[in-house]
């Protein structure tokens, strides 16, 4: 008697998940008082098909961003967003950031809005050339939260924040890239509900977050609150009420 054959029902092939690469400065990396807004698109249940490579580095400006593009090609990523230019703007206004970059990230020439624009525009068309990814350039956050403030330094980042944002936009559309409008999103926010103006930079203070959040144990929020800032911990890098939003628009991103 013969034994009659079995059918076994073939496991289907488990999708290999979608690598989207992150590049930026420390408002990406999300580290110390900085919100981590791709820890919260990594924890989203219906983002598991998603591989976030995370390579955004503390102080990089859009040339040091470019200098690391390598690192973004090899992981042969099917999205890529790149959100780099506060510290460009960050190094026009102020003296002393500039002095500390140009020391720090080795810069060949002092920040510009056209070097910012030529190094920006230099990032998509590689990633245009050497990828075959979907790519999303998007407009800086601000940076305080007096949009109409008659402090000369927040007036002139206010200044440079918007003139950098537009050249990005410029760009998004010349390269045939997405663009993600994280600065009119946020400048909304603010202008609802605006708070106090940035008005001088000194490193100092940021340490002394870091040094809260490392042995403190303090989060971005707690850190806000004690700052008293709104959509900051620090005016400069973002809370979760401002994270959120961001996370929120580049999921509208990854989701086409």
């Amino acid at each position: 008697m013969s034994t009659p054959k079995t059918h076994s029902t073939p496991v289907p092939a488990k999708a290999e998940p979608i690598v989207v690469a992150c590049l930026g400065s420390s408002s990406t990396a999300g580290k110390g008082q900085a919100f981590n807004w791709i820890t919260e698109l990594e924890r989203r249940p219906h983002n598991q098909r998603f591989r976030f490579h995370n390579y955004g580095v503390g102080g990089d400006l859009a040339y040091s961003a470019l200098q690391r593009l390598p690192d973004v090609l090899k992981s042969h990523p099917q999205k890529v967003f790149v959100w780099v230019g506060g510290n460009d703007v960050l190094a026009m206004v102020s003296p002393r950031v500039r002095r500390f970059y140009a020391l720090s990230k080795h810069l060949p020439t002092e920040p510009t809005l056209e070097w910012f624009r030529e190094n920006l525009q230099t990032i998509a068309r590689r990633l245009n050339a050497e990828t075959a990814a979907n790519i999303a350039l998007c407009s800086l956050g601000p940076i305080g939260e007096d949009p109409s403030s008659k402090d000369p330094f927040q007036n002139e980042l206010n200044h440079r924040i918007e003139q950098c944002s537009a050249i990005i936009r410029e760009i998004a559309r010349a390269e045939n890239t997405a663009y993600i409008a994280i600065y009119e999103a946020l400048l909304a926010q603010i202008q609802a509900s605006p708070g106090r103006a940035l008005t001088n930079f000194s490193f100092l203070p940021f340490y002394r977050d870091a040094f809260r959040v490392l042995t403190q144990h303090k989060s971005p929020d707690e850190i806000a609150q004690m700052n008293g800032w709104h959509f900051h911990s620090d005016g400069v890098h973002l809370n979760s009420h401002s994270g959120i939003i961001v996370a929120n628009l580049v999921q509208e991103f990854i989701d086409r």
